[in-house]
């Protein structure tokens, strides 16, 4: 097997990476975003590198003999005018800006088409890991009622309708009433306006109401931005009221599945993978 350079973001899932590559087996270096890689990555082998440093990243891939990229985290859009590019990154740089202001999605495949370039494959992280995607059906004990099933359509339409426009992955809907879709401020940031509105339109620990749905934009590169969710999410939508989260099978990654079975099982939500093109 290919040693995997880890480009790291922030959050658990290049953590959950690296330690599966490690209890596996495989050899792997991580490349740590700096501001932010989670702290605790340090302990593998690998470099920290800035946004910008096209050029020291693909030096220490050469060096530490990957020739397979992962990309993996949270990286919120930079500023470009702060960035500190060093030579290599200089030359990326203009292009990046361009890709920008079409979309997160053309920013992406600009970063991508950077790696290729320079001779390295792309694997995403449900290919590094594959039992992380949603699968078919519930996971875990809770399954969605009949009264529930309205909302799934709903939210997934929304869901695929703002990813069809590059806004986002997420939407939720209670009751046949969207209350919120995912835009910049991530799935987390959106469950907490749900959660201050009034509950005279949304559902609670009494009472759970509504759904969570989260899909990929039909343009994005898969291999690299996955919806995903982990045990944040599910507590989130406790706290919004929400019955259930689903997604679609294959295209929702579940960092840390057991925990999060365990977190919703206990909170009584349903997590549901549906087929790609169905329940719309």
């Amino acid at each position: 097997m290919r040693k995997l350079g880890l480009i790291a973001g922030g959050g658990s899932l290049p953590v959950e990476l690296a330690a599966h590559c490690e209890a596996a087996g495989r050899a792997f270096s991580v490349m740590r975003l700096k501001s932010f890689a989670e702290p605790s990555l340090a302990r593998y082998p690998g470099v920290e590198v800035g946004l910008g440093e096209f050029g020291k990243v693909f030096k220490a891939l050469r060096e530490q003999g990957c020739d397979v990229v992962c990309f993996a985290g949270n990286v919120s859009r930079p500023d470009f005018a702060t960035l500190m590019p060093d030579g290599r990154g200089i030359k990326v740089l203009p292009g990046l800006i361009v890709a920008a202001r079409k979309g997160d999605d053309a920013l992406l495949r600009r970063v991508l088409d950077e790696f290729e370039k320079e001779g390295f494959d792309i694997e995403g992280a449900h290919e590094v890991m594959g039992e992380m995607t949603l699968p078919q059906g519930r996971l875990g004990k809770w399954s969605p009622a009949d009264a529930h099933m309205a909302d799934i359509d709903k939210a997934l339409l929304v869901a695929r309708e703002i990813g069809r426009l590059d806004v986002g992955q997420g939407a939720v809907v209670c009751e046949g009433l969207v209350l919120a879709v995912e835009a910049q401020e991530g799935t987390d940031a959106m469950l907490r306006r749900v959660e201050q509105l009034p509950q005279t339109i949304r559902g609670s620990a009494e009472r759970p109401r509504g759904v969570l749905a989260k899909a990929p934009k039909p343009i994005q590169e898969t291999k690299v931005d996955l919806p995903t969710i982990g045990v944040a999410t599910i507590q989130r939508a406790a706290r919004a009221g929400l019955a259930g989260v689903v997604g679609e099978t294959g295209r929702l990654l579940v960092v840390d599945r057991d925990a999060v079975i365990a977190c919703a099982d206990e909170l009584g939500l349903f997590v549901l993978g549906v087929d790609p093109q169905g329940r719309v």
